[in-house]
């Protein structure tokens, strides 16, 4: 066996959504003044590679410390995009993959554009689900849908329509992960372990494949 890092690292010069700030990370206290090293960190919820949990954009929606620990790992459908230039993931493109999402916990899109990552092409018109394939996935007993891009709605969008699909059914989403493309394999077991925050309406994570 062996695992697959794909978590963005944080930093302060990191990609952020818009009209968030970037991470504050500073140095606290130094082996020179007080005999050890520890560093100051101030972020938002949804930096990097982190989890949305349905209270980010429901009022009664559940909040990550609201689900059990086993519920942030699990087997995972890897579903690989044909060709970036495709902006919308639609149900004929995740049909194929019926008879793992039967068991799958999560689905993980894999589109690639993880490669534009730091560079302003990250916030572009990268691919994402349409209405009809985000609702045909809430058929089954997913936990989450984990994507390689910013967010799961495009950038442009007011309603977040694929965001509220997904968390009608209390299924997690986890976004800005890296290296899907790099899973050999359409099966892996996935691991998205968030800050255990009280109230979290999102949490970053330290996200991994296992792969045999």
């Amino acid at each position: 066996m062996r695992s697959i890092d794909l978590t963005h690292r944080l930093e302060p010069a990191m990609p952020v959504f818009p009209g968030t700030e970037q991470p504050g990370i500073e140095q606290a206290n130094t082996l020179e003044d007080d005999g050890f090293r520890e560093k100051k960190v101030c972020m938002y919820s949804h930096t990097g590679t982190h989890i949305d949990a349905p209270a980010h954009m429901d009022e009664n929606g559940k909040t990550l410390d609201a689900y059990p620990v086993e519920w942030f790992h699990g087997p995972a459908c890897v579903y690989f995009h044909p060709d970036e230039h495709r902006k919308t993931i639609t149900v004929d493109l995740l049909e194929p993959l019926q008879s793992y999402l039967k068991t799958a916990d999560f689905l993980l899109l894999a589109t690639g554009w993880d490669k534009y990552w730091a560079t302003p092409e990250y916030f572009g018109d990268f691919p994402v689900l349409d209405e009809k394939a985000a609702k045909w996935l809430t058929q089954f007993s997913l936990k989450g849908i984990g994507l390689d891009v910013m967010s799961a709605d495009m950038m442009k969008s007011k309603d977040f329509s694929i965001h509220r699909i997904l968390f009608a059914k209390e299924l997690l989403i986890v976004e800005n992960l890296k290296n899907l493309s790099n899973i050999p394999t359409p099966l892996c077991e996935f691991f998205c372990l968030p800050l255990n925050l009280a109230d979290a309406d999102g949490a970053p994570v330290r996200a991994l494949a296992i792969v045999d």
